[in-house]
C-alpha cells in the first residue's frame, strides 16, 4: 500500500452513483410495491451496500482500512432507470471515493441479482464518482497568482563554519518548492544578534515566508525562538501547536520543541527543529494550508 504516514487526518467525503436499467415499467412497479420474489429490493440492496462500504479494504488490495463515520444510500427512479447514490464520510488520512464506488457497485449487483428472475434484460449501466472533498485535492484558499517567496535560514555553528554538511536546509527548500514557493537558502551561526538581523533584513526586503531551521530545543545554544519572539508583531500559537502535535505522533520528542510562529511586518516567520526529520515534519504538517494566511490578507486588502 502507498505510505500515508506523512498525511494528516481531515474530513473526507465522497459521493458515487450507479445506474441500474430495467426493461419495463412492470419491473419498476414491482420494486415500488415490494412484489419481487426475493424481497424488498431497496432495503436488501441498501444493507449489502453498507456492508460493502465498510469491507472495501478487504476486497481492494491497495485500499487502506479506515474508520467509516457516515454512509448513506439513497435511490431515485428516472423512467426505467434506478439511480443509486452512495455517500461516505471519514476523518482520516486518505479519501473514501473507492469506498463510495464499491458500495454503489455492490448495491447495483444486489439489485441485479434480485431482479433478474423477473427481468432478463436488467443492466448495470454505469458506476462513477460524482464528487469528493477533503485532503490536498481540495482547492485551498490562497493566492495562486502571486507566488510567495520563501527563505530557509539554517541556524547552525557547525554548518556555518563548514565543519558539517547541511541536510535540513536542502530538504526544506525542496519541500517548499513542491508547494509552488520560490525558496532560497541561507546559513547563519547560532547567534542571537545574527538571527534577529537576518529576520529583520528578510522582512524589510519583502520575503513572504521566513523559515528558521534549528535552535528550537532546550540546549544552551538553542536560542532561535528567544531571538525571534521579541520581533513578532502578531504571534500565531496554533501553527506550532499543530506542528508539535503532528510531530509527536511520529517521535516522542516533538513536545520538547519551543518553536514559535508569527508576523514581522508582512513576513510570516516560522521556527522549526533543525534535524532533517524535524523540518520535514514541520513542513508536512503546515503546508500548503498555511498559505491561506496570504489569501486572507489579500482579501482584507481588497475589501479595504
Amino acid at each position: 500500500m502507498v505510505d500515508i504516514t506523512h498525511k494528516q487526518n481531515s474530513l473526507r467525503k465522497a459521493i458515487a452513483e450507479a445506474t441500474v436499467s430495467t426493461s419495463s415499467a412492470e419491473t419498476i412497479e414491482a420494486i415500488k410495491n415490494k412484489r419481487i420474489p426475493k424481497g424488498d429490493v431497496f432495503e436488501f440492496a441498501r444493507a449489502a451496500g453498507l456492508l460493502a462500504v465498510k469491507k472495501t479494504s478487504d476486497i481492494i488490495p491497495d485500499c487502506h482500512p479506515l474508520p467509516v463515520e457516515f454512509s448513506s444510500i439513497t435511490y431515485s427512479i428516472d423512467g426505467l432507470d434506478i439511480k443509486i447514490h452512495v455517500e461516505v464520510h471519514t476523518i482520516y488520512k486518505t479519501g473514501v471515493e473507492v469506498e463510495a464506488m464499491h458500495g454503489a457497485s455492490v448495491v447495483a449487483l444486489t439489485m441485479y441479482d434480485m431482479l433478474k428472475p423477473i427481468d432478463k434484460n436488467i443492466e448495470i449501466k454505469s458506476i462513477k464518482l460524482l464528487s469528493k472533498t477533503g485532503g490536498k485535492s481540495d482547492k485551498l484558499k490562497y493566492n495562486e497568482e502571486n507566488q510567495q517567496t520563501c527563505t530557509v535560514v539554517v541556524c547552525s555553528d557547525s554548518v556555518y563554519e563548514k565543519k558539517s554538511e547541511d541536510k535540513s536546509g536542502v530538504i526544506a527548500v525542496e519541500l517548499l518548492k513542491k508547494h509552488g514557493l520560490s525558496a532560497s537558502l541561507i546559513i547563519i551561526p547560532d547567534n542571537f544578534a545574527a538571527i534577529q538581523r537576518e529576520a529583520l533584513s528578510l522582512s524589510d526586503n519583502g520575503c513572504d515566508i521566513i523559515l528558521f531551521a534549528g535552535g528550537t530545543g532546550l540546549s544552551p545554544k538553542d536560542i532561535t525562538p528567544d531571538a525571534i519572539k521579541p520581533l513578532l508583531e502578531r504571534e500565531i500559537p496554533g501553527v506550532m501547536e499543530l506542528a508539535r502535535r503532528y510531530g509527536q505522533e511520529r517521535t516522542p520528542y516533538s513536545m520538547l520543541s519551543r518553536g514559535i510562529c508569527g508576523f514581522i511586518k508582512n513576513s510570516l516567520v516560522l521556527t522549526s527543529p533543525g534535524s532533517p526529520s524535524g523540518v520535514t515534519d514541520t513542513i508536512n504538517a503546515l503546508f500548503p494550508q498555511l498559505l491561506h494566511v496570504f489569501f486572507a490578507k489579500a482579501e482584507k486588502r481588497h475589501e479595504e
